[in-house]
């Protein structure tokens, strides 16, 4: 099973609208996340639902942070999402009654469980205002190095 990329793609959606002068389009952001602008939509419900994000329709419309970038941790984000699994594995289920396979599942869900615990700790450490600072810093040394890094919306074309 391919692993989710629904908090990263969320995220970087953010930073975009963080750095963004104007509302961005459910498309524009579609497409340099290479995905459909419904699906797009459906993952911005949640935070526009929590208050980061609003959205105008029209001319001139479009998604923009309705929260200041300080105000929000990585938890809150995944929890506006609908706190998907951070951490997956399989479990053997086949044959409920086994005594090896309720000993290894067992096992493998408190690692779980500690796994996700101390993620959603380390998550709830990290605002988007961080996040940003990181950006920043991020492309004052690239511009340093001579090796300039798409940044902006219009720029993207799939790649940071």
């Amino acid at each position: 099973m391919k692993p989710s990329s629904q908090l990263s793609d969320v995220l970087h959606v953010l930073m975009h609208l963080a750095q963004a002068s104007a509302p961005l389009t459910s498309e524009s952001l579609a497409s340099a996340m290479g995905t459909n602008p419904v699906v797009l939509r459906r993952l911005m419900g949640g935070l526009r639902d929590a208050g980061f994000v609003s959205s105008g329709k029209g001319h001139g419309g479009g998604w923009v942070m309705a929260a200041a970038l300080e105000d929000v941790t990585l938890r809150d984000v995944h929890a506006a999402l609908g706190s998907p699994a951070l951490v997956s594995l399989g479990f053997r289920e086949d044959h409920p009654g086994c005594l090896i396979a309720q000993a290894v599942n067992a096992s493998l869900r408190t690692a779980m469980e500690q796994a996700e615990a101390s993620l959603l700790a380390r998550l709830e450490g990290v605002t988007l205002a961080a996040l940003a600072r990181d950006f920043d810093h991020r492309l004052k040394a690239s511009r340093k190095s001579g090796a300039p890094r798409t940044y902006r919306l219009e720029d993207h074309h799939g790649q940071d």
